[in-house]
C-alpha cells in the first residue's frame, strides 16, 4: 500500500482528474515507465508539483516532478516555448551543482506540457518552522543570512534571478541541516513570456512572485538581482516577527515597510535590514556580496570604535606627530601631518637665513 496516498486531500481532487500525473497518483501505474507518482506537493499558476519515486534505480529514490502547463495555440509558439524551456532547464541543471539548489535529474516535453524532474529534499520550510516554533532571534536570522546569501551570490553569477524567494521556498534539510532554495521562478517566467510574445506579439503581463515579498520593479516586469535581495530582507523580517509582509503598515511616502517598532535588533543589523528592503534601487544593496560585507563588518565595530579618536585636528595644526600618537590617525593623515611639519620647519629655517643674511636673494 502506498504510504503517501492517504495524504492526498480533497482540495486536490480536481488535479487528480485533470492531469495525467494526478490520475496516476497513488496507483502502481508508472509515468514514462519509471516514475511512480506518490502524491501532490503543490499547485501554482504555472503548473503542478508531484512527489514520485524512480522504480528503475537501485533504492527507488524519491524525486519531484514539476509539470508546467503553458497555453499554446499555434505551432510557432510551441516551437519557441520548447526552445526557451530547454535553455532554462539547462540553466537549472548548471545551478543544481550547488549543494543548496535541488539537482535537475531530467527534463522533457510530452503532450504539449513540459516536465522537470528534480532532487527531492527531505525537510520542512522555514515558514513551517516559524509556525511550529515561533519567531527567531537576531542571532538566528543572521545565521539564516549567512546561509542564504552565498546561494544568492552563486545564482546571480549564473545570471539567474530567482524571483520568488519567500519562507515557503526555503527548506531546511532534515539530513544535514543545510538551507535549500527551491521553486525557481526563472523557468516559469521566461517560458510564459516567450509564449505570450508569440501569441500576442506584446510583452508579457504575467507577474512571477509573491505579493509582499516582491519589490515594485518586479511588478513592473523588470526584476534585477537586487529584487532577490529585497525578498531575502522581507523573509528575514518574517523570521524575526512571524508576520507576513502584508500584516505591516507601509510608509505612505516611500512605500517601505514600517517594521522597526515590531523588532528589537542591534542598530547595525537594523541598518542592514533597512537597506535590503529599500524601495529605491539606488538605495538598496545591489549584490549579495555587499550585504555579506556589511554583516561581516559588525564583529569589527567595537574594535574600530576603540580606535577612533574624538580629538579634532585642524588642517593647519601646528602639532607634531609625537603629540598626536595618543589617538588613531590613518596612514594618509599621518603623511599629510608629517609634510606640514616639514614645511613649517623649512619656513622657519628660511626666516632665520633671511634675518642673518638679508643680502641673500629669494
Amino acid at each position: 500500500m502506498n504510504c503517501f496516498s492517504k495524504n492526498v486531500s480533497n482540495f486536490h481532487d480536481d488535479i487528480l482528474l485533470e492531469t495525467q500525473l494526478g490520475q496516476l497518483c497513488g496507483s502502481k501505474l508508472l509515468f514514462r515507465n519509471r516514475y511512480e507518482i506518490l502524491r501532490i506537493l503543490g499547485r501554482g499558476g504555472f503548473g503542478v508539483t508531484f512527489l514520485a519515486k524512480n522504480v528503475t534505480l537501485p533504492g527507488e529514490p524519491v524525486c519531484v516532478i514539476k509539470q508546467l502547463c503553458p497555453k499554446v495555440t499555434n505551432p510557432k509558439s510551441w516551437g519557441r516555448a520548447r526552445e526557451r524551456f530547454e535553455k532554462e532547464a539547462k540553466t537549472l541543471g548548471e545551478l543544481g551543482t550547488h549543494s543548496q539548489v535541488p539537482m535537475l535529474l531530467d527534463y522533457f516535453e510530452m503532450n504539449n506540457e513540459f516536465y522537470l524532474v528534480q532532487e527531492y529534499v527531505r525537510g520542512s520550510t522555514i515558514a513551517r518552522d516559524v509556525r511550529r516554533s515561533g519567531a527567531k532571534n537576531e542571532a538566528a536570522v543572521k545565521q539564516f543570512l549567512r546561509d542564504i546569501l552565498p546561494v544568492l551570490q552563486y545564482i546571480h553569477k549564473h545570471r539567474v534571478i530567482h524571483r520568488d524567494i519567500k519562507p515557503h521556498n526555503l527548506l531546511r534539510c532534515d539530513d544535514d541541516g543545510r538551507l535549500v532554495l527551491i521553486d525557481f521562478g526563472a523557468v516559469k517566467e521566461e517560458l510564459v513570456r516567450t509564449v505570450q510574445k508569440s501569441e500576442t506579439r506584446s510583452a508579457s503581463t504575467n507577474f512571477v512572485g509573491t505579493m509582499g515579498f516582491a519589490p515594485p520593479e518586479q511588478f513592473s516586469l523588470r526584476p534585477v538581482y537586487a529584487s532577490d535581495i529585497y525578498a531575502v530582507g522581507v523573509t528575514s523580517l518574517f523570521l524575526l516577527t512571524g508576520k507576513a509582509p502584508l500584516e505591516f503598515d507601509y510608509d505612505g511616502d516611500t512605500g517601505e515597510i514600517c517594521w522597526q517598532k515590531h523588532v528589537e535588533v542591534s542598530p547595525h543589523f537594523a541598518q542592514v535590514l533597512s537597506k535590503m528592503m529599500k524601495i529605491s534601487l539606488e538605495e538598496r544593496y545591489k549584490t549579495a556580496e555587499e550585504v555579506m560585507w556589511d554583516l561581516g563588518m559588525e564583529s569589527y565595530l567595537p574594535t574600530l570604535s576603540n580606535c577612533m579618536t574624538n580629538q579634532r585636528f585642524s588642517p593647519n595644526s601646528e602639532g607634531s606627530i609625537e603629540e598626536m600618537r595618543e589617538g588613531y590617525i590613518a596612514p594618509v593623515s599621518r603623511s599629510a601631518i608629517a609634510i606640514r611639519e616639514w614645511r613649517n620647519k623649512l619656513k622657519q629655517h628660511q626666516s632665520k637665513v633671511k634675518r642673518h643674511f638679508p643680502q641673500v636673494s629669494n
